[in-house]
């Protein structure tokens, strides 16, 4: 979808250009964005253990502690000129397919003291799953025990980062302490979890080998961003942003979701798709903040597409709904819905009993547009919220659309 490598006419037009080509965009990832991959890539590592429970048994922290690990040090560099964040993700994302299709998920076979302690952990990691995302928690119920348990592992660990830059300590998190954070992934991927909640994800990562370093490095990445940059100044920027902060849960969760067994349907097709929600969620969430943002001082809009449409930044801090701000919104509302288009093909490949929470996540995400809308696009004092009413209708519409066999099975009849 729409490269800002190269100007284009409108918020519209781009939009109208992804469905053009089929809406394939990915987007761009790492550490570093040279093309030279992160320092400590996961692309060779060590074979992780399968225990790592009792290693956690004396910790009871279940918060984060950014004093007790090494810094970890990683430059962000930018991709180069010629080469758009889109194509330089998108080599991330086949790297991340072909190392899902040499793969296959291991039970994790664990001593009978390590038993107890991973319970607890993933019994934490489900409470709070439950207690901030009620409806995926209850859509993560027809999953196996393994799976289910593995995705609550991997939630929590990206709340614990958010929380980093936009928790009710953010005021305090430096540079340094992200590095410290990263750091923890050294731990958790070689079998020596810091806590109990990096104990149940170092015992996900090691049930499903194909759970890359990668992602959860680049998620780091966009917390990194939040601290340093306001304003992107096109939407291949943008991209970047979303990928990072968002796109990556993709490529977490993919390895433990799986493809269904009947699907033809190639991994990369699953994992664009994955991807693809992500950057919609994150879209989804910018354009409905556009108010929130401002106030504290940030545009999570493309500076050259305002300059396109005829807005300024004073229009933004001052709330203004004007016909050229609505004509804007139109479009970047309709650039969101084309990723969530396009997440559909990768959420009906995905295996049957992992569907549901998907779609829900898509379903009700993509309400969020239609309420901007309802609100006259009036993003700056009015925030578009989806009743409960609406929530809980989502759920049944959601389940009947994981029931539907993968449409790649259907054509190869």
């Amino acid at each position: 979808m729409l490269s800002t490598a190269r100007a284009v006419t409108s918020p519209a037009a781009c939009a109208a250009q992804h469905q053009q080509h089929g809406g394939s965009r990915f987007v761009v990832f790492l550490a570093g964005d040279d093309g030279r991959g992160a320092a400590g890539s996961s692309s060779v590592r060590a074979p992780r253990p399968r225990s790592v429970a009792a290693r956690a048994a004396g910790s009871s922290n279940h918060a984060v502690c950014l004093e007790a690990a090494a810094p970890w040090s990683m430059d962000c560099v930018a991709a180069p000129a010629t080469v758009s964040y889109e194509e330089s993700v998108r080599q991330v994302v086949l790297k991340q397919a072909a190392l899902a299709a040499s793969t296959t998920p291991r039970k994790a076979q664990h001593a009978g003291r390590d038993a107890g302690v991973l319970d607890a952990a993933f019994d934490r990691c489900g409470a709070v799953c439950k207690e901030y995302a009620k409806t995926f928690y209850l859509a993560t119920q027809l999953m196996t025990p393994e799976r289910r348990r593995a995705i609550w592992a991997i939630y929590v660990w990206c709340r614990r980062t958010d929380e980093l830059v936009d928790g009710p300590n953010a005021a305090h998190t430096s540079a340094l302490a992200l590095d410290r954070w990263e750091s923890r992934l050294d731990g958790v991927f070689a079998g020596r979890p810091y806590d109990m909640l990096d104990a149940a994800l170092a015992d996900a990562v090691a049930a499903f080998p194909a759970v890359d370093e990668r992602p959860f490095r680049d998620m780091v990445q966009g917390m990194r961003m939040d601290l340093a940059k306001s304003r992107y100044a096109t939407f291949d920027e943008l991209y970047l942003y979303c990928y990072r902060v968002a796109g990556t849960v993709g490529l977490m969760t993919v390895p433990v979701m799986g493809v269904s067994p009947g699907s033809p349907a190639d991994v990369e097709t699953v994992y664009a798709g994955a991807l693809a929600l992500g950057v919609a969620n994150q879209l989804t969430n910018i354009l409905r903040d556009v108010g929130e943002d401002a106030r504290r001082g940030r545009i999570y809009l493309p500076q050259d597409e305002l300059a396109m449409a005829g807005i300024s930044e004073a229009d933004i801090f001052a709330g203004r709904v004007t016909d050229e701000w609505r004509s804007f919104m139109k479009g970047q509302i309709a650039r969101a819905r084309a990723y969530f288009k396009q997440a559909e093909q990768g959420a009906a490949e995905l295996n049957q009993e992992s569907r549901w929470p998907v779609w829900a996540s898509l379903l009700l995400y993509r309400q969020i547009l239609d309420e901007i809308e309802a609100n006259g696009y009036d993003n700056f004092s009015k925030r578009a919220y989806v009743p409960k009413a609406k929530k809980l209708a989502a759920l049944p519409k959601a389940y009947l659309r994981s029931l539907m066999p993968p449409p790649s099975s259907q054509r190869r009849r």
